[in-house]
């Protein structure tokens, strides 16, 4: 008899495939590769943090950039070379605040905007790529799935997602 945990015959029989978190990763990484295919294909450069980060600046003008850290849940040191980049494109700016001269707002040029309008067939094509082995309800279920499993972990990520409403 086998020992109780050897590896199985088959690698592609390893538990690790029923592991949630594994998935989602390879399905993560699945996502960004198919997001800079179709956008590399499309003649854009843009990756799909630098994408959120836009659309949130474009949605939420005039914010801080830690602000849109915590509106797209990522790690605000890391995010800082995400805005270069954007800025160095000419895709968006930073301005004084307003509301305290040591801080700067982040805006969508008018460069920005064009590139959001232009990218946007391309993203909503890799969306359906993403679930294109789903059926029209079973895209519905695991988007409804998602949110709710992504909404209850939330508090405890590292960089947990923030409404715009929410105080940091």
């Amino acid at each position: 008899m086998p020992p109780r945990h050897a590896a199985p015959q088959d690698p592609d029989q390893s538990p690790l495939f029923d592991l949630p978190g594994h998935l989602i990763r390879r399905l993560q990484q699945i996502a960004v590769s198919i997001f800079i295919v179709r956008c590399e294909a499309a003649g854009y450069d843009l990756t799909p943090v630098q994408f959120a980060a836009l659309t949130m600046i474009r949605s939420h003008g005039g914010l801080a950039q830690t602000t849109l850290a915590g509106l797209i849940a990522y790690d605000a040191a890391t995010l800082g070379g995400v805005v270069e980049r954007l800025v160095q494109k000419g895709l968006v700016r930073r301005e004084t605040s307003s509301q305290d001269r040591r801080a700067k707002s982040l805006h969508v040029t008018a460069e920005g905007e064009a590139l959001l309008e232009a990218v946007a067939p391309v993203v909503a094509d890799v969306q359906k790529a993403i679930l294109a082995g789903l059926t029209p309800a079973e895209q519905r279920t695991f988007m409804h799935l998602l949110r709710k499993a992504t909404d209850a972990g939330n508090a405890l990520s590292r960089v947990p997602l923030r409404k715009s409403g929410d105080t940091l």
